[in-house]
């Protein structure tokens, strides 16, 4: 029988010992396109946070300790290795090198030893595969507008860099057509972040036998056009014809174009409003496949995956009638998809009772899948699945035009407790970072962490957040620090009365991390008596520092959420920067900051401290020694979750 106890206080078998001891990070699949060979990348907090390339069913590192599959590009990182033919590629994150490593073999070093070179993104191309095309940072002068990227081609034989475009700010996605004649590839330029102006290209791809090397000419534009529209994630489905997605229609929809024709045309006969690919926060991304190849362009299928209302669905699309049927799946999230063989791919899936696993899907009659997880996600970290709290997704209105505002309730569960009749819970709003960027439905253990002690956990997708179309990511548009805190105090309010009743208004506080922890400052400034206390994540406190001091990825990114830069418009960075009007803060608040960021520097954190505690407010700050932007290390996962359980018990006197 079910014990009487309050909300908030009951005991839990999910602690933070056992979601570290299970917290491997599934993060990328990588298939060899020769042999259909699985492999994929995993984060290993247990190791120091070491990022680590797996052949998935044979169940074995490809390398041991001492090295580290990640990279630095753009900061936030990925597509750190390829396969092909049996050749692994990866970016080694200690020393920035690319290293090839054979069956058998020890990895050795393909690009010169360089403290000032970034590699991503590898295409391998597909008839002289010793040349590799990369994304290549160049961090000669490390001032962010300085910082130069370019398209790079590494000849693994005589273990040289040379260029292969450049111009833009940013690239990726670079793809070789399967003859190798060809490139297609994403730019775009500042101000703009990949989703608001990505353009795609194609260009001949030529091999100069002299030099062994390859060039890339006459780049045409495909889609895209900045600041206005994003083209994103070309890949080929024949040797005269890619497919991408574009949000002309106001969404992320399929598109293919011929090469031949050098027509661009949508696959879907009329648009759909979901998001067929996401913000590019990290590099590799994959959300759609060649699922059936074919001589006959009457019987090549795609498989796709869509993002719709917080969720992941699974859709075969027909290319040359635009005919798309929704699969059945289990999985809310998908994503790294890729194609194994004809009618098979795999995929990196997760349910709301499994965090995410390797997926190897197989199509039958071209229609019925059959899904078989590779690796085990952790359910619910050795307990029963009547511990998991199940999202319920809630659609509220934002005055005066009742637009929606889209947020996801966890309610509190654990089989052990009940509370009194009447009693509200305790709730926690998070904050997803980003901010164009947002919250899944898949099993997460730190908020059923919360939810397991009796607490009610709230994702609020505000205004600004991807996956819900161009429109709804543009209401942030120069109003980063107005929409996004109106809606987290909108989505506490709705939640806690009539006709949902779901939580004590008295009793919720917000948290958040990076541009989420900067959402849950800004809050508690212009909202005093929103939340009873505050978590800040590597928050941001300093709008006008940030602009000085942050890495060139995001450099420019803050012009457009502000309305300018800070030499236009230096008033609006300082009014709606936590650290001028901390004096407003009344509800205590927890900081946590690793002292390797170099997204949100440590000043941020400190900067806000002092303010805070300068004018007598409660502010507790912990800083964990080499961790960066996010934890990557077991023991720090640990200790920052049972710090901020601790001081929420503490702050609301649940436990006396």
């Amino acid at each position: 029988m079910a014990k009487i106890a309050p909300y908030g206080t009951w005991e839990s078998p999910i602690t933070a010992d056992s979601i570290t001891q299970n917290s491997v990070s599934v993060q990328d699949t990588v298939v060899d396109p020769i042999t259909s060979v699985i492999y994929h990348v995993e984060r290993r907090p247990s190791e120091g946070g070491r990022s680590v390339l797996v052949k998935t069913e044979a169940k074995t590192d490809l390398f041991g300790e001492g090295w580290n599959c990640r990279t630095g590009v753009q900061e936030y990182g990925g597509a750190p290795a390829i396969v092909y033919g049996g050749t692994v590629y990866f970016s080694n994150f200690k020393d920035g090198r690319v290293y090839v490593l054979k069956e058998g073999g020890q990895p050795e070093a393909v690009t010169p030893e360089s403290e000032v070179h970034r590699f991503a993104d590898f295409a391998v191309h597909p008839v002289h595969t010793h040349l590799v095309a990369t994304i290549l940072e160049d961090h000669t002068n490390p001032v962010p507008e300085h910082v130069k990227t370019t398209l790079a081609l590494i000849n693994t034989k005589t273990k040289t860099v040379h260029p292969l475009l450049s111009g833009a700010d940013f690239y990726a996605a670079p793809a070789f057509s399967p003859d190798g004649t060809r490139l297609a590839w994403q730019q775009w330029q500042h101000p703009d972040m990949p989703w608001e102006g990505g353009e795609v290209y194609v260009g001949e791809a030529k091999y100069d036998s002299d030099k062994d090397i390859v060039t890339v000419g006459g780049a045409t534009l495909v889609a895209g056009k900045r600041g206005q529209a994003s083209a994103n994630y070309p890949f080929w489905v024949t040797n005269d014809a890619f497919i991408f997605t574009v949000d002309l229609s106001g969404f992320q929809n399929p598109w293919i174009y011929t090469v031949s024709t050098g027509k661009a045309s949508p696959i879907l006969s009329k648009p759909l409003d979901q998001e067929f690919s996401l913000p590019a926060w990290i590099l590799g991304g994959s959300y759609g496949v060649v699922a059936h190849a074919s001589e006959d362009p009457t019987k090549i299928t795609v498989l796709f995956t869509a993002f719709h209302y917080g969720r992941s669905r699974l859709y075969l699309l027909t290319l040359h009638s635009g005919a798309i049927e929704e699969l059945d799946c289990p999985y809310v999230t998908v994503a790294s998809i890729r194609r194994v063989a004809d009618g098979n791919v795999v995929f990196l899936g997760s349910k709301v009772d499994e965090s995410p696993s390797i997926v190897h899907c197989t199509l039958k009659d071209y229609a019925t899948p059959h899904f078989t997880s590779l690796t085990k996600g952790d359910s619910a970290a050795g307990v029963g699945s009547d511990f998991i709290s199940k999202p319920l997704p809630i659609t509220l209105t934002v005055p005066p035009n009742d637009e929606p505002l889209y947020v996801v309730y966890y309610p509190p569960t654990n089989p052990g407790y009940k509370a009194s009749e009447g009693e509200l819970p305790p709730g926690i709003v998070h904050v997803h970072g980003g901010p164009t960027s947002h919250g899944t439905q898949g099993l997460a253990m730190t908020q059923q962490y919360f939810t397991s002690r009796g607490w009610a956990w709230i994702n609020v997708e505000y205004g600004g957040s991807s996956g819900h179309g161009r429109a709804y990511i543009e209401r942030l548009k120069g109003n980063w620090g107005i929409v996004d805190t109106r809606d987290c105090v909108l989505a506490a309010q709705g939640l806690s009365k009539a006709p949902h009743n779901l939580v004590d208004p008295k009793r919720i506080v917000i948290r958040g991390g990076s541009s989420g922890g900067y959402t849950v400052l800004q809050t508690l400034c212009e909202y005093p008596t929103a939340f009873a206390a505050g978590t800040s994540l590597y928050g941001i406190s300093d709008l006008k520092k940030l602009a000085e001091f942050t890495h060139k990825f995001e450099s420019q990114y803050m012009a457009k959420l502000l309305g300018g830069f800070v030499s236009e418009i230096p008033e609006v960075y300082a009014e709606r920067s936590p650290v001028n009007n901390a004096s407003k803060i009344r509800s205590p608040l927890l900081i946590e900051q690793g002292s390797l960021d170099a997204v949100v520097p440590p000043g941020q954190a400190e900067d806000i401290v002092k303010s805070i505690k300068a004018i007598g407010g409660r502010v507790e700050y912990v800083v964990f020694e080499g961790e960066g932007h996010g934890w990557r290390k077991a023991e720090t996962i640990k200790a920052a979750l049972e710090k901020e359980l601790s001081f929420y018990e503490q702050e609301l006197h649940l436990k006396q």
